[in-house]
């Protein structure tokens, strides 16, 4: 292991300032990257945690607005936030009708009319909220797997170019300079490095929010059902 530091650091000092400049951009890359990756990592456990608990809760309660009372110690769950969006359209809806005798006549008219298409906007409002959150830093992470190849190839283009060019201007053999084009070739290696686990991370995010994102949809109509039932029972 110290054989291998020693000969990074050599490497390090043995190659051109154009390349050295390309390191650097891939090293700071992967830092953003790694933490990235950790972040999203942490954030989907405590989002599939309290979705969970969420949803035990919201089973269990007796009313919507005893849901609204027993969730608030659950920021993170796109469950929630779905549901106070469409709790909240279905308050300013009763809001509208404001003579408590014919409150419940005039919503099943309203609703009779219009559907639920109020409450299916202010759903889907939630879900694209609690979208935001997930798939934060996301694209930034995309964009690292896709460029740092690329970043890390221009840096061996470079040292090659620099180290043929150094062998036309003198008498040294192409055997002299070897050792130099191959140490350029650490910046493709370490574009590789970044890259690979920024994409393959990125993945299996994209995998875990299209599913979490089926599951959003799922409770949407859940949460409607809900709302209809409670119309009918009225009646």
């Amino acid at each position: 292991m110290e054989n291998l530091y020693l000969n990074l650091l050599n490497i390090w000092m043995d190659v051109g300032l154009v390349v050295k400049t390309v390191i650097a951009i891939l090293a700071f890359a992967s830092l953003v990257s790694w933490i990235i990756i950790v972040r999203t990592f942490i954030l989907g456990i405590i989002i599939r945690k309290n979705n969970k608990n969420f949803y035990l809760i919201y089973n269990e309660a007796d009313s919507l607005k005893d849901v609204l009372e027993k969730s608030t110690s659950f920021p993170f769950s796109p469950f929630k936030q779905m549901f106070i969006e469409g709790y909240s359209e279905l308050g300013r809806i009763k809001d509208c009708y404001k003579d408590e005798n014919k409150r419940v006549v005039l919503l099943q008219g309203h609703f009779q009319s219009y559907g639920l298409i109020a409450i299916e906007r202010a759903l889907k409002k939630g879900a694209i909220d609690a979208n935001a959150i997930t798939d934060k830093y996301l694209s930034t992470l995309a964009n690292i797997g896709s460029i740092t190849p690329f970043i890390g190839i221009f840096g061996t283009v470079w040292g090659i170019i620099d180290n043929l060019r150094y062998v036309t201007s003198s008498s040294s053999t192409f055997a002299a300079v070897a050792p130099g084009i191959a140490e350029s070739l650490v910046a493709a290696a370490f574009g590789l490095v970044v890259s690979i686990p920024a994409v393959w991370f990125y993945n299996n995010f994209s995998d875990t929010n299209l599913h979490l994102n089926s599951n959003m949809k799922g409770f949407g109509q859940q949460f409607l059902n809900v709302v209809e039932r409670s119309l009918i029972i009225s009646k």
